[in-house]
């Protein structure tokens, strides 16, 4: 896949938090950034979102997840899901524990 890569030439890659998983093959990709503002001079936090081809479902939401630039897919998504650096904390309570009738 590297040798593929280098005859394209180098890809574009960022790295963000998954926000969205309700679409099928389709994560959502926050990108967060602190720049400084070009007038005051102050570190202000920047974030963009990125629609990300995910063909395995593998993300999850709250994982932190690298991704790369592609040829457009669809109107919205130019990104695909190179690969989830980090899982999310799965928290599993059960109804008994949160003391919900059902």
């Amino acid at each position: 896949m590297a040798e593929q890569e280098l005859k394209q030439g180098i890809k574009n890659e960022k790295v963000g938090e998954v926000v969205s998983t309700k679409m099928a093959k389709t994560i959502v990709v926050e990108v967060s950034r602190r720049v400084p503002h070009p007038l005051y001079k102050r570190i202000v936090g920047k974030r963009k979102k990125f629609y990300a081809h995910d063909e395995d479902a593998s993300a999850k939401l709250g994982d932190v997840v690298r991704i790369v630039e592609c040829r457009p897919l669809s109107k919205l998504k130019r990104w695909r899901l190179a690969e989830v650096i980090r899982r999310a904390a799965q928290v599993g309570a059960q109804p008994a524990d949160l003391d919900v009738k059902v």
